[in-house]
Parts: structure tokens; sequence; C-alpha cells
């Protein structure tokens, strides 16, 4: 008579289903978070910014507000042209 262990399960597997349940909730919060009313303790706002090809996100979690920016456009110049002639 053995003992009523369960065989070992290797760390691949164990990863791979933390890894898919990881993105079931994240999907799921998502989901929540841009249909719930601006007003709820959770909510995620997407804007789209036309000038500068960008989309600004807002995600709000009770009295916390994060801000998310991104711009496909540089704000400025990284480049500067040199006053010495060629």
């Amino acid at each position: 008579m053995g003992l009523a262990l369960r065989p070992s399960v290797p760390l691949r597997t164990r990863l791979l289903r933390l890894v898919a349940a990881t993105l079931i909730v994240f999907t799921a919060m998502v989901g929540v978070g841009v249909t719930a009313p601006a007003d709820a303790p959770f909510s995620i706002a997407i804007r789209p910014v036309f000038v500068n090809l960008g989309v600004d996100i807002d995600i709000k979690v009770w009295t916390m507000h994060l801000h998310f920016a991104w711009s496909a456009l540089p704000a400025a110049s990284s480049t500067k042209r040199d006053n010495a002639t060629i």
C-alpha cells in the first residue's frame, strides 16, 4: 500500500498555468474597467489623441488615478543642428 501523494507537477506546467491564469484575470479586469461608468470605484478610460497620433489611458482605482500617454510622434526633435558649416 503506497502513500496517497500526488505525482509532482513539473515547474514548466506550473508556470504555464500561472501565466494563463494571469492573462485571464488581466483580460477580465480590463473588460470590467473599460465598461464601468466614470464614477465607479474601478474604471479605465481610453481616449485617442489624433493630433499627435497617440492615446491617453486613465485608470481609476478608488482614490488613486493613473495616467498613461503614448504618442507615435516625438514631442520634440531629438537631433540638434550644428551651427558649423560642412
